[in-house]
């Protein structure tokens, strides 16, 4: 066997991305996962080129509206477990080793996932921002979410574990950004969405005076992301935290925090 053949470096595994929730946050997560890939090569010392990214697969699969399955627990077509289940199974089928959802709200279902897909590892993107955000001693943070994930608790609860205090918008605060989100990313309506996030943003930073908000859904970014209206106020995208958990597990480097 040549010299060569022992200094081949180890492929990086192949990964998958649960989208569609909606389709162009979907899409926005492949790109910040390709950026977190170069930036995990770079700090490897992996030469960049594109045979050096991993093997990704995107299943961007119609599923029910998350929030509404959340208020409305019944079984039956509206609830996003079936899909997601044979979405994961799909990428599982495709060779997917690890798993990450692009979708805050969809997090709910989480453990059902893991549980049925034993053999993956499905990231939890909203115990990663938690994380990240200990790891940088941010004692409190305000958040932007959607309506099912306040009343789910997946932030509070993360964030709680982590000793960091989560402060969240009033009721008629939540319902701007339910309108941001819906009749403004969702219906293309970026302005209106830029508007109502800020309206909230700000409302958090002057009432609490929190200076850093983490945008927990993920089509916030898309109309918030540096934006220079929020003067003095740090964005945290967790797609961006959950992208780079998944070209660490991708490159074989889990463990590390970098």
């Amino acid at each position: 066997m040549s010299f060569a053949a022992h200094t081949r470096p180890t492929p990086p595994q192949i990964v998958g991305i649960l989208g569609g929730m909606g389709p162009a946050a979907g899409a926005d997560f492949v790109r910040l996962f390709v950026q977190a890939c170069t930036e995990r090569m770079g700090a490897l010392g992996i030469p960049v080129h594109d045979q050096a990214y991993p093997e990704h697969w995107l299943a961007q699969v119609p599923i029910p509206d998350r929030t509404a399955a959340l208020n409305d627990t019944r079984p039956g077509a509206h609830q996003p477990a079936d899909p997601l289940l044979q979405a994961t199974g799909r990428l599982a089928a495709l060779g997917a080793r690890v798993v990450a959802i692009a979708c805050n709200t969809a997090h709910a279902w989480h453990g059902l996932l893991q549980q049925r897909f034993p053999q993956l590892v499905v990231l939890h993107g909203v115990q990663e921002v938690a994380s990240a955000l200990a790891r940088r001693q941010v004692r409190a943070v305000g958040l932007l979410a959607t309506q099912g994930a306040y009343e789910a608790g997946l932030y509070q609860r993360e964030l709680e574990r982590q000793g960091t205090d989560c402060l969240l918008p009033e009721p008629h605060e939540r319902e701007w950004l339910m309108e941001g989100i819906y009749d403004g990313v969702k219906a293309g309506n970026y302005p209106l969405a830029r508007l109502r996030f800020e309206a909230v943003a700000l409302a958090l930073q002057q009432r609490h005076g929190v200076s850093t908000l983490i945008m927990g859904c993920t089509e916030i970014p898309l109309a918030l992301a540096e934006h220079p209206g929020l003067p003095g106020v740090a964005l945290v995208n967790p797609s961006v935290e959950l992208a780079a958990a998944l070209a660490r597990h991708a490159y074989g480097c889990a463990d590390a925090l970098g």
